[in-house]
């Protein structure tokens, strides 16, 4: 396995995040979807990284700096094969490590309040992330979970 950056636009990348768009509006409202498309994910504040097993890509995630103190996780994601594997956990510390070298005191996250996301909340408190209110633009929102981990 490795952790690459990688362009959110590449057509080995963009099939998992059209299906990771796809999913988000199908389980939560559209006002409550954060999740970004490719081109978003491709601005110059946000470092996208792909997740590879034997050159396949297996998973992809993001970080965007919200301040040089302050990183945001975006668009963490595994094709189905590679769950409960380990990957989101690699993939999740890499982050971390990354957050660290950048200097950032904390690094924060949005995840779905809905029981498809039970996985994904479980994953991020294993890591120490706690549950914190809104952050950056977002606002209350019954379908969101909010995160922060201080590094």
């Amino acid at each position: 396995m490795e952790i690459v950056v990688d362009s959110p636009t590449s057509p080995a990348v963009r099939q998992l995040l059209e299906d990771h768009l796809r999913d988000m509006f199908a389980t939560s409202p559209p006002e409550s979807v954060h999740a970004l498309p490719p081109e978003k994910l491709a601005d110059p504040h946000v470092t996208f990284f792909s997740v590879r097993d034997e050159g396949v890509v297996v998973g992809c995630g993001a970080m965007s700096e919200l301040s040089p103190a302050h990183g945001e996780l975006k668009s963490m994601r595994l094709i189905e094969s590679a769950r409960g594997k380990g990957y989101a956990s690699a993939l999740l510390t890499h982050l971390i490590t990354v957050a660290r070298e950048r200097g950032y005191e904390r690094v924060s996250l949005e995840t779905g309040a809905e029981d498809f996301f039970a996985p994904a909340r479980r994953l991020y408190e294993r890591h120490g992330f706690t549950v914190t209110g809104p952050f950056a633009e977002y606002t209350d929102d019954p379908n969101s979970v909010y995160y922060t981990l201080a590094l």
